[in-house]
């Protein structure tokens, strides 16, 4: 067994008290000063600089090794869901309508306790690690706001490689790591119409100027759109998360709204889309005799991987955890990730780790986001050893 998780394994009953103790008290968006103070408390009495966030409740804490050498990036997302956890585990939610539904509890934990490994190797360090602990991360961009409050800067020079973990419920058996070269998750924008006409009484149309069926044909004419547009194996995917118009059934309403997510997989089709799709909205209305109003709202990047970054950590994975416990994504993941603003300055590899209960399927069980995901606490050991390593590797690989 390798050293580091022999002693990820020695201090596990910590990291998962640590876990346990966020996973009851979970804090939704940039504000988490409860989640903060649990961190602040792991990490008291370690060899670090720790600075918190201004506009936000972050923690930065930098470790300054022993020897000479480069820096490296850590990063662990702390924030919860709006969701109402049915798990029925013994640590759940005491918080009404808030869970730790993706995992973030667990990033938490285990960034603290690779801390503690490299805080004890502090003499043979060669180089600084920055443990970037992230608010934020489900819609708020609590990564760029870290990045403009200097998190990249924190020991003085850039990182030479980032790397962040997650967590699946899902998706992969218990402790394996999964990743690929290049995009590893989507972009993801949000699309906000409001088609504009003028109500009137449901039984003369005529008299009025209708924006339902108008703004039903935009919302079909957007996946005719990306189907004609757009390059097969460069996609864009488009979902009318929700659509609301009128109050009754015999008033014309004078206007009808929808929202929609679009998820791309290039920075060349993100563009691309984000020119397309209100043009095309306001086309089709103008069409109807109407008007519409488009907010294209630019949301996460693309999430690109390093592939010299992974194929580091594919070897470090084998050397820390054992061979065949990793395996290469054959495509990209639909969901978006804020480290893509870490990975757009520092070249690095977003890896994802598998929690799944060992008792149920992955291809089955209750994925990230559920009230009913369970991430097994078996995996804080794997992710502990496999964040310290990564970071030990690359500081002694200059």
């Amino acid at each position: 067994m390798a050293e580091v998780l022999h002693d990820a394994i020695a201090i596990s009953g910590d990291i998962a008290e640590l876990r346990h103790a966020i996973h009851r008290d979970p804090e939704i968006g940039l504000d988490l000063p409860r989640t903060q103070r649990k961190v602040l408390d792991a990490l008291d009495g370690l060899p670090l600089e720790i600075s918190r966030g201004r506009s936000l409740s972050s923690v930065t804490a930098v470790l300054r090794g022993g020897k000479p050498g480069r820096t490296v990036l850590l990063r662990g997302d702390m924030d919860a869901l709006p969701v109402a956890e049915r798990t029925g585990l013994p640590y759940a939610s005491a918080v009404e309508g808030v869970m730790h539904a993706c995992g973030h509890d667990l990033h938490t934990a285990m960034l603290a306790g690779a801390a503690r490994l490299l805080s004890a190797r502090q003499p043979e360090l060669p180089g600084n690690v920055i443990f970037m602990f992230q608010p934020g991360e489900e819609g708020l961009g609590g990564a760029r706001q870290m990045i403009d409050e200097g998190v990249l800067d924190a020991a003085g020079e850039r990182p030479v490689a980032a790397f962040g973990l997650h967590v699946a419920s899902g998706l992969l058996p218990l402790g394996v790591s999964m990743s690929r070269p290049g995009t590893m998750m989507a972009a993801a924008d949000t699309l906000e119409v409001t088609v504009r006409g003028h109500g009137g009484h449901a039984s003369q149309p005529h008299r009025a100027a209708d924006p339902i069926p108008a703004a039903c044909e935009i919302v079909i004419a957007l996946q005719t759109m990306v189907t004609r547009r757009f390059d097969v194996f460069d996609p864009v995917v488009i979902t009318v998360g929700s659509f609301h118009a009128g109050t009754t059934d015999n008033v014309i309403p004078d206007e009808a709204r929808f929202e929609a997510t679009v998820r791309s997989f290039s920075a060349e089709a993100r563009a691309a889309v984000a020119a397309a799709a209100p043009t095309l909205v306001r086309q089709i209305a103008a069409a109807h005799g109407l008007t519409a109003e488009v907010q294209y709202v630019g949301n996460y990047p693309v999430t690109v991987n390093n592939a010299a970054e992974v194929a580091f950590a594919e070897q470090a994975i084998a050397g820390v955890l054992g061979e065949g416990r990793f395996v290469a994504a054959p495509n990209p993941i639909t969901g978006s990730e804020d480290f893509s603003y870490v990975l757009e300055q520092v070249p690095g590899a977003f890896i994802m780790l598998g929690a799944c209960p060992p008792d149920a399927d992955p291809a089955t069980a209750p994925f990230n986001h559920s009230a009913d995901a369970v991430f097994d606490d078996r995996a804080l050991a794997d992710g502990t050893a496999l964040y310290a390593e990564l970071a030990l590797r690359r500081l002694v690989a200059g």
